[in-house]
């Protein structure tokens, strides 16, 4: 029986102080999203600013967060690469640290074909016995994994779900048809986490959780206990704070949201770089609307 991820699974952020990681805010940041009823912790994704870690800083960081989770909740470690062999070295790490799976971006820039990928996958899946949620997000990597190609993955063991950010409803939909037996679908888009589920999702590795973790949190619990007038109020509730988190490039909307709420200093690393003025005040049109900050 594959494992089965679900529920409200936060992309967390990476705080750091004078251009380091901020091992105490990490901590921190941990206590706070079990408090507050986080299902899983997703460490080194996009939204931790995986691409500016270190290789030391990215196994820091995994390490740290399972450390302190202390089996509390499961952790799912960001572990993906455009190299096979760096992805598989950092997810047998993730393994060997504690982590609970491993969140696998598929890789990015050097553009494989449909079969590179499923040799790219398979491989890191054959490696290390480790369950993976492999995160289809065609803007960032520049390929697109099909449904006939993630069906050719789906009865591997190792292989237990998908992140999917295509924003594509109907592949999605695609996807689930043809896998949705074997493989957890989740949601990496906040404004779809909703639909994805309507129709077989199980949940969503948010963004916006990192900032109101309870609501993102129960709304996937009403979708799942079959509440979905609560569900819905809750996804229409949070629909235009999950815009404003992507008025500009993540994870620089939520840092700084996270900064204007005083949860962290909002550092971000160089390409990233503060918001413009006028999507600072979207941003913080949304942040009061929503009774976050004054």
């Amino acid at each position: 029986m594959k494992r089965v991820f679900q529920g409200s699974m936060v992309a967390v952020v990476t705080p750091f102080k004078d251009g380091r990681v901020d091992e105490a805010k990490v901590r921190e940041l941990v206590e706070f999203h079990i408090k507050s009823g986080t299902d899983v912790l997703v460490p080194c994704g996009t939204t931790g600013e995986s691409p500016t870690l270190s290789h030391d800083e990215h196994r820091r960081v995994i390490e740290l967060a399972i450390q302190t989770v202390n089996k509390r909740i499961p952790v799912v470690a960001g572990t993906g690469s455009n190299s096979t062999a760096e992805a598989i070295d950092l997810t047998r790490f993730a393994k060997n640290a504690g982590a609970d799976g491993a969140l696998v971006v598929l890789p990015y820039y050097n553009k494989p074909t449909q079969q590179g990928l499923i040799a790219h996958c398979r491989a890191i899946a054959d490696a290390v016995e480790l369950p993976l949620i492999l995160y289809n997000i065609p803007g960032r990597t520049g390929i697109n994994m099909l449904p006939e190609t993630l069906a050719a993955l789906a009865d591997h063991p190792n292989i237990v779900g998908m992140k999917e950010a295509t924003g594509n409803l109907e592949q999605m939909t695609h996807d689930i048809v043809l896998c949705g037996a074997k493989l957890s679908f989740l949601s990496g888009d906040d404004t779809l986490t909703l639909p994805l589920m309507a129709v077989g999702g199980k949940g969503v590795i948010s963004v916006v959780a990192n900032i109101v973790p309870r609501d993102v949190a129960d709304l996937t619990r009403a979708f799942l206990s079959s509440d979905w007038k609560r569900a819905r109020e809750l996804h229409l509730k949070l629909f235009p704070l999950c815009q404003a988190m992507f008025c500009e490039t993540n994870p620089i909307p939520v840092k700084t949201a996270m900064a204007l709420m005083g949860m962290i200093n909002g550092e971000l690393r160089l390409p990233l770089c503060p918001m413009s003025e006028a999507n600072l005040n979207k941003l913080k049109g949304a942040l009061r609307a929503y009774g976050l900050i004054g």
